[in-house]
């Protein structure tokens, strides 16, 4: 009697991954109790950034922590994607996650610079940071959003295209729900700066999605 082999996805990668992320989010969770309950409840009201926009800003471990799970998370959301709806449907290629890892780290990390150098160059140092808390704040939750949805993913609904849209759906939603919040509450600078408005929402918004799109395409 012949023996029959089957082939087992080389998931050991992303569950060292996803290990990875739940280590930093109970880190998170142990070291800033209070913070992150009212992280949790982010989407749906404010006390989050209320309470902890003037406590170091973005420089605190508690964002941090949770900035490095976004990353590891975007990255990987954007590895599923790439293969299930564009590619082989495989675990097998890592390189091609790190790629997606050092374009997400990358993005973030000059998009991140640019805000700075324009609050020095512009002396609106605070607004800036205060604007950056914010949208980096619900960008981390979208991470939260893709964190889950992997494990979802790879552990109970594997091959799920249905599930892969719903959380891209839901990474989105958060973003823009940071979004509007942020333009309500930035409105009369918006108004009375339209241009400069315009220009950041095109070399920093749409442009970096547009090139998400065409190497998730590639």
């Amino acid at each position: 009697m012949n023996a029959l082999y089957r082939s087992i996805p080389q998931l050991d990668w992303i569950t060292g991954l996803l290990f990875l992320s739940l280590l930093l989010l109970t880190l998170g969770k142990y070291f800033y109790k209070g913070m992150f309950f009212t992280f949790i409840a982010l989407p749906f009201n404010n006390k989050y950034l209320n309470l902890n926009r003037k406590k170091g800003k973005i420089v605190n471990g508690f964002h941090v922590l949770l900035s490095l799970l976004t990353i590891i998370n975007i990255a990987l959301l954007l590895y599923l994607c790439k293969n299930f709806f564009l590619g082989t449907a495989t675990f097998d290629y890592p390189n091609t996650y790190g790629v997606l890892l050092l374009i997400v780290f990358g993005y973030l990390m000059l998009k991140l610079f640019l805000l700075m150098a324009n609050g020095f160059f512009f002396e609106n140092y605070d607004l800036m940071t205060d604007t950056i808390f914010e949208k980096f704040s619900y960008l981390n939750y979208s991470g939260f959003v893709a964190f889950v949805g992997n494990i979802i993913f790879i552990y109970m609904l594997q091959g799920s295209k249905t599930l892969l849209l719903l959380v891209l759906i839901g990474v989105f939603l958060v973003n823009i729900i940071g979004w509007v919040n942020t333009l309500r509450s930035k409105q009369n600078l918006i108004l009375s700066n339209v241009l400069y408005f315009i220009l950041y929402l095109c070399t920093l918004e749409i442009a970096p999605l547009a090139i998400f799109i065409g190497y998730l395409k590639g």
